[in-house]
Order: structure tokens, then C-alpha cells, then sequence
């Protein structure tokens, strides 16, 4: 299976761009899922705040570290560090170092 690669600007009102390689396509999802793919915001890039609906959002750190808003709620995240984002609340990650913050998403529809 191939993996496909997209390049956003400012996602969900951040800074920088997103690079997002989605592992699963929406055939192997089958509707119950609605993201799973690695994830990689360089130094100075951020995904911003955005609220989840209908569905839940879960990272898994890969490498790096940067900064995570969990709902209003700021704290550091690194390497083996887990998030989660129920439906109806919001979250944004910043890249604050200086090497590359690479991390898995899951999003599971509600």
C-alpha cells in the first residue's frame, strides 16, 4: 500500500506548515476512523487550536518535543508522550525545539 504525503500551510490557523503522510486512505478506514497518518511540524511550525466534533483525536510522540495546549491546559510533550482530545474539546501542538516534532494521529469518529 502506498502511503500518500501532503504539505499544509498554516493548518487550522498555525504557523508554518504541516506535513502530514497518511498510512490508512479512507477505503482501509471504512468510515470509523477519520485520520491516522505521521505527522511532522519542523522548528518554528505549529498546528493551531481547533475543536474536535463528533470525534476524538489521539498523538503518539514520535520524536522531538514541542508545546501542547490540551483544552487550555499547556504542558510540554516529548518522545513517548500520548494526548488525547475528546469530542468537543480543543488542543494545538507547537514545535519549540529545534529539531523536527514527528508524531502519529488517530482520529476516531464518534
Amino acid at each position: 500500500m502506498k502511503t500518500r504525503t501532503e504539505r499544509i500551510e498554516n493548518m487550522c490557523g498555525g504557523k508554518g506548515h504541516v506535513i502530514i503522510e497518511h498510512i490508512l486512505g479512507e477505503p482501509e478506514l471504512h468510515g470509523k476512523c477519520g485520520l491516522y497518518a505521521k505527522v511532522t511540524l519542523e522548528p518554528g511550525c505549529s498546528l493551531g487550536r481547533h475543536t474536535h466534533t463528533k470525534e476524538s483525536e489521539t498523538y503518539y510522540i514520535l520524536s522531538g518535543s514541542g508545546i501542547y495546549d490540551d483544552n487550555g491546559s499547556v504542558r510540554p510533550v516529548f518522545a513517548g508522550d500520548v494526548t488525547y482530545t475528546p469530542d468537543g474539546s480543543f488542543h494545538a501542538l507547537v514545535n519549540a525545539g529545534d529539531t523536527d516534532l514527528v508524531f502519529m494521529a488517530l482520529i476516531i469518529l464518534d
